[in-house]
């Protein structure tokens, strides 16, 4: 846990909570590119996790420039415990991270991804130590626009992020990142392979790191999956 440490007194995760929320391109371009495949992008994660935060402020910097060619989701990291009375995982920083998990779960089920994207960029702008409370995911969902308290997102997720839909989310979400091989946050999966893992430091970024780099590899798989046979 070390890393976790140094990153907060870099003041890296700070840093990364100014950049600019993601703009909604794909939204003026929606009917242009409505035929065409986007390009599949998952980022491996634990919502509390300072590699996490750091990871998502670079592709917040991707999908200003990228958006309408990327479908990005992300999939949650944590232990499966039959044993743990609420949520049947062991999230790695408690409770109130498997409580944000699952807000974020919820969010990114009930809204379209300029809407859920802005909710998590609200809450990591809060500060890790916030993420997960009922506070938060109040006040971010009314900046991203959603109804918390009286929508299918509010009442997915709980009062408390212990709603039961939200944890049956959050419990598929640790098997699907168990079967992809997630296991370090923050892995980075553009179009089915795994092509960057942000933990402590970046490793295994073949194609590089930056928003750049991505975009660059986004770009590539976009063509692919829209060249004509």
């Amino acid at each position: 846990m070390l890393y976790l440490s140094l990153l907060c007194s870099l003041g890296l995760v700070s840093a990364a909570m100014t950049l600019a929320p993601w703009l909604t391109v794909q939204d003026q371009f929606h009917t242009a590119f409505s035929e065409d495949v986007k390009v599949p992008v998952v980022l491996g994660v634990m919502s509390r996790c300072p590699d996490a935060i750091l990871c998502e402020s670079v592709f917040n910097r991707v999908l200003q420039r990228a958006g309408n060619k990327v479908d990005i989701s992300l999939s949650f990291i944590a232990k499966p415990n039959y044993s743990e009375p609420v949520y049947g995982v062991t999230c790695m920083h408690g409770q109130a991270e498997c409580a944000g998990n699952v807000q974020e779960l919820c969010a990114a089920k009930y809204h379209p991804t300029s809407v859920w994207w802005s909710f998590v960029q609200c809450q990591n702008f809060q500060g890790r130590d916030k993420i997960g409370t009922p506070e938060t995911a109040l006040s971010c969902a009314k900046a991203a626009g959603i109804d918390w308290e009286n929508g299918k997102a509010g009442e997915c997720a709980g009062e408390d992020g212990r709603g039961s839909e939200g944890i049956r989310l959050l419990q598929q979400s640790v098997e699907d990142s168990i079967a992809a091989g997630i296991r370090k946050s923050c892995t980075i999966i553009i179009n089915g392979q795994q092509v960057c893992i942000r933990d402590g430091t970046w490793y295994n970024c073949e194609g590089g790191h930056t928003p750049a780099d991505f975009m660059r590899q986004i770009n590539e798989e976009y063509d692919k999956l829209n060249s004509a046979d």
